[in-house]
C-alpha cells in the first residue's frame, strides 16, 4: 500500500440492523432530515418538508429524472434450468449488460426463454466481474421496445437489504421520474412530493433536470483493500444545453447548485471542467469521487444515509470531510434515523 492510498476500512461504521428502513415513509416528505453544515459541523434535526427553508430563491435544484425499469426478470434455459437476469445497462437497441444467476452455466451461446416466450435472450460475451452481454429479441409487432416487454415480465429490483414486499411499485420511483433506464432508484429524490416541489418553485428557485441511468455498479461492494484499488462501472448520463445554461446562470448570480442525490452530483461533476463551467453532454461516466477530490459544480447536496465502506459514503465524505460525515452518521444512529434506500435524508450545506 502506498502512503497516499486510503484504506477502505476508514469508511466503516457499525449500523444496527433494525435501523435499515424496510418501507418508505408516508407521506414521502414526512421522512426525517439531518441538516449538516460542512464548515462548522453543526447539525439540525428537521422533517424533510422543512427543506424549503434551506433553499434560496437564487439557487438551482438539480434532479435526476431517470426512472427505474422492472429490471429483474426470470427465464429458462433449453432443457430446463431457471435463470434470474438483472438488466444493468443498455449497450444498444436490444443488447444489454446483465447480471445472471446462476452465472457459471451462462456461457456464450446460451439462450434463455423469458415470460413464456414473450422474449428470448442469448449470451454473447462475458465481461468484467462475470457480468454477461445478452442480445434480446421479441415480437416487434406486439411490443414497440424492450421496455414494454420488461413491464410485462419484469419486477422491481429492490436492494437485497429490503426484505419487506413493496405494495406500491411507484414508491420506488421519484415523482418526477420520466426517462426509463435505471436498475436502481436515485433514492435522495424519493422524499419529494409534487406539492413540495411547487413550494420550492414558488420561492423563485429554479429546478433543473439531468439524467443518469443508475446501475448496480454504484452500489457494488468495494472489494479492494484501498479506495484507489476500486474500479467504478460506467453509467449513461445526459445534461441538456438548457439545463447547463440555467445552472450556470443561477451560479453566476450568486446562487448555489444543489444536487439532489449522488447521481445528480456525478452528472454535474462529469459535465464540468476545471473552470467550473457545466456543459451539455451525453455519454458514459465512471467518475469515482472520494476524499481529495475537488468539487467543481456542486455547492450543496441532498442525500440519504449510505452503506458502510460504499463508494457513496466516500463521495459524501469527499464533500464534507470523512470525520465530519462519520460524526454525523454516529449522531443519526443515536437519534434513530432510518438508513439506506427507504430511509431518512441528509442535506449537506
Amino acid at each position: 500500500m502506498n502512503s497516499s492510498d486510503i484504506p477502505v476500512s476508514d469508511f466503516y461504521y457499525d449500523l444496527p440492523k433494525e435501523m435499515i428502513a424496510q418501507i418508505p415513509a408516508e407521506p414521502r416528505d414526512s421522512s426525517r432530515l439531518l441538516v449538516l453544515d460542512r464548515n462548522t459541523g453543526k447539525i439540525e434535526h428537521r422533517i424533510f418538508r422543512d427543506i424549503v427553508e434551506y433553499i434560496r430563491p437564487e439557487d438551482v435544484l438539480v434532479l435526476n429524472n431517470s426512472r427505474v425499469i422492472p429490471a429483474r426478470i426470470f427465464g429458462e434455459r433449453p432443457g430446463g434450468g431457471a435463470v434470474e437476469i438483472l438488466m444493468l445497462r443498455s449497450l444498444g437497441i436490444d443488447t444489454w449488460e446483465v447480471l445472471t444467476r446462476p452465472g457459471r452455466k451462462m456461457k456464450p451461446g446460451t439462450s434463455v426463454e423469458i415470460g413464456g416466450g414473450l422474449m428470448t435472450g442469448e449470451v454473447t460475451d462475458i465481461v468484467a466481474d462475470g457480468n454477461r452481454i445478452m442480445r434480446f429479441s421479441f415480437d416487434a409487432g406486439r411490443f414497440r421496445s424492450i421496455y414494454e416487454v420488461l413491464h410485462e415480465v419484469g419486477t422491481m429490483p429492490l436492494p437485497p437489504y429490503i426484505t419487506e414486499k413493496l405494495e406500491d411499485q411507484e414508491r420506488y420511483q421519484t415523482v418526477y421520474s420520466k426517462t426509463e433506464g435505471s436498475a436502481a432508484a436515485p433514492t435522495a429524490g424519493l422524499h419529494f412530493t409534487k406539492e413540495l416541489l411547487d413550494s420550492i418553485r414558488k420561492k423563485g428557485t429554479e429546478i433543473a433536470e439531468v439524467t443518469l441511468n443508475v446501475g448496480l455498479g454504484t452500489f457494488r461492494p468495494v472489494k479492494s483493500a484501498t479506495v484507489q484499488g476500486h474500479v467504478m462501472h460506467s453509467e449513461y448520463y445526459e445534461i441538456s444545453g438548457e439545463t447547463a445554461d440555467s445552472i450556470m446562470r443561477k451560479r453566476s448570480s450568486g446562487g448555489r447548485i444543489i444536487s439532489v442525490g449522488t447521481t445528480s452530483c456525478r452528472v454535474l461533476e462529469s459535465a464540468s471542467g476545471d473552470d467550473g463551467i457545466v456543459r451539455p453532454h451525453s455519454g458514459d461516466t465512471d467518475i469515482f469521487i472520494y476524499p481529495g477530490y475537488r468539487f467543481k459544480a456542486t455547492d450543496a447536496l441532498i442525500t440519504n444515509f449510505h452503506l458502510p465502506e460504499s463508494t457513496l459514503l466516500m463521495l459524501v465524505s469527499a464533500f464534507a470531510g470523512r470525520e465530519t460525515i462519520l460524526g454525523a452518521y454516529e449522531c443519526a444512529i443515536r437519534e434513530k434515523y432510518r438508513f439506506f434506500s427507504f430511509g431518512d435524508a441528509m442535506m449537506i450545506i
